[in-house]
């Protein structure tokens, strides 16, 4: 997600280290832009996460009307209008 995210955007990113250590650097300029913190950690981790929407396409007929590419997109999106308009008001943005 961070990758598509950081696509939408056109920087390319590189990911270093692992673990809680484990950064995010712009490509072109060597800045970390992403670090993990551990404050955010869910109480009870899990070390894997896997959605599976078989049984609703199976049960329902239920199928996307996006890809997950096209989510992170709409939410890039989103979130650079939002930005935009805080700059717009007055308001800090990151």
């Amino acid at each position: 997600m961070v990758e598509l995210a950081f696509a939408q955007v056109g920087r390319r990113i590189e990911w270093r280290g692992e673990g809680v250590e484990e950064t995010d650097v712009d490509a072109a300029s060597g800045k970390i832009v992403v670090r993990i913190d551990p404050a955010y950690f869910r109480r009870t981790e899990v070390d894997l996460l896997i959605g599976d929407a078989s049984k609703a396409r199976q049960v329902l007929g239920w199928k996307p009307k996006r890809s997950f590419a096209q989510l992170v997109e709409e939410m890039v999106t989103s979130d650079l209008a939002e930005a935009k308009r805080d700059a717009a008001h007055g308001k800090r943005t990151i």
